[in-house]
């Protein structure tokens, strides 16, 4: 079932890259909530589909992410944080990922640096950003971009590779893909001065092929992958990310 519903992900991902002239978005796989067999059977689905190619799965907590990579014990997976990162979990989580999507302030950014063991590959990051100014999301205010990418960029453990948005989940898509169009703007804007940034990671399972219209590199997908949520261990009222 998993295998059947990556096949038809990916083929909508490549259609819409088509259609808008673009290349294919990197898929991230959202995998909160979701026990490591199910997980374990994606990733076998993942690589008999795209041999060669790395399956990135995307997880909101510490806890829940440590206790599922001990259960897979597979070291050739990519591991990205996309849920809201308190400071004082910094420490776990530069241990534990190999992309935080969710960096959206300096004292996180100095937390994060102050962590990556230093034998290690440098800790990819995106500033995420609060598009539409929703009071009940996290991220950083468009404005705020170019002082975070500075503070990013000084810290040799760390790698900006870009931005990541939640836009509001609006019923008119067309205000939707205004505010993915913003994205861009920023996501260009940023590119010149930081060459390493080639990401932006917007869209999910309800408006992946609009926010790759609009150009988005990562789209960050879950329940058109693993189906609706029912917890499944997870915490109610927890907003969406996938």
């Amino acid at each position: 079932m998993l295998a059947l519903a990556l096949h038809d992900l990916l083929q909508r991902l490549d259609n819409a890259a088509r259609q808008a002239g673009r290349p294919p978005p990197r898929l991230l796989a959202v995998s909160k909530f979701q026990d490591a067999t199910a997980v374990a059977e994606l990733v076998g689905a993942w690589r008999a589909a795209r041999p060669g190619e790395t399956p990135a799965l995307g997880e909101n907590y510490v806890q829940e992410t440590q206790a599922k990579q001990a259960a897979l014990g597979d070291p050739g997976l990519e591991w990205h944080l996309v849920g809201h990162l308190q400071s004082n979990k910094a420490r776990e989580a530069a241990a534990l990922f190999d992309w935080v999507q969710s960096v959206d302030r300096p004292k996180l950014v100095a937390a994060l640096a102050a962590h990556r063991d230093p034998e290690r590959a440098p800790l990819n990051v995106l500033l995420q950003v609060n598009i539409d100014d929703e009071a009940s999301k996290h991220g950083c205010g468009p404005e705020d971009v170019p002082a975070l990418a500075d503070a990013i960029a000084a810290q040799p453990r760390l790698a900006l590779r870009g931005l990541m948005a939640i836009p509001a989940p609006l019923p008119d898509l067309e205000r939707r893909r205004e505010a993915f169009r913003r994205m861009r703007a920023l996501f260009e804007q940023l590119r010149p001065g930081y060459p390493q940034v080639d990401t932006l990671s917007m869209g999910m399972s309800d408006d992946a092929t609009l926010a790759i219209a609009e150009g988005a590199t990562m789209v960050r997908v879950g329940t058109a992958l693993f189906g609706s949520r029912e917890r499944k261990g997870g915490r109610p009222g927890t907003p969406s990310t996938s």
